[in-house]
């Protein structure tokens, strides 16, 4: 069973990115989208957030208090090139049209490195700003559940007048892109 195991793991765990994404629906995910509450976690809509600091993947300069003016997604993800996750960029990357139009800053955190942001955006043409969280620190902030090094699937809209608009703590990636969109009109 080991030695076959062994064979098969390699192959595996290569299937997600040989599979990739397209323009078609992404796959269900089977985690309800819940409508959040006027205090979600320790995050309260019309708060201010959390301020932070960070270098995107691709170099740009972030602070998140910078950016007030402008509405601003941030969408906290696993792990790039895994199911789920490329399913969620690629619905944001298809519908960025709509979130650029209105000006919306949409920033992907994970704990994966720069390089693997770096490649994952470059392998899925994503346009948006990714952030590497290696320590989970920033997740941690929003209240964002790390486990075995890993931000869970959460999502907050902070307003152009800089405070927590909407704060997503269970997120159907099927309907999150679309749901985020509405959010930002």
């Amino acid at each position: 069973m080991r030695t076959w195991l062994r064979i098969v793991s390699p192959f595996l765990l290569a299937l997600p990115t040989a599979l990739g994404c397209s323009h078609e629906a992404p796959p269900t995910v089977a985690s309800p989208t819940a409508a959040p509450s006027a205090t979600t976690g320790s995050l309260a809509v019309d708060s201010v957030p959390p301020d932070f600091a960070a270098t995107a993947s691709d170099g740009t300069p972030i602070q998140l208090s910078a950016l007030k003016g402008k509405p601003v997604v941030l969408y906290f993800y696993p792990q790039d090139e895994t199911p789920g996750c490329t399913a969620e960029a690629c619905a944001f990357r298809d519908g960025w049209s709509a979130l650029a139009a209105r000006g919306v800053v949409l920033i992907g955190v994970s704990t994966d490195t720069d390089d693997s942001h770096r490649a994952f955006a470059r392998h899925h043409r994503l346009p948006f700003l990714l952030v590497s969280d290696a320590s989970g620190a920033i997740a941690r902030q929003f209240g964002v559940p790390v486990t075995d090094g890993a931000a869970a699937r959460q999502s907050v809209v902070i307003g152009a007048n800089g405070r927590v608009k909407k704060v997503y703590r269970t997120v159907d990636v099927t309907a999150h892109a679309a749901q985020i969109t509405a959010d930002v009109q």
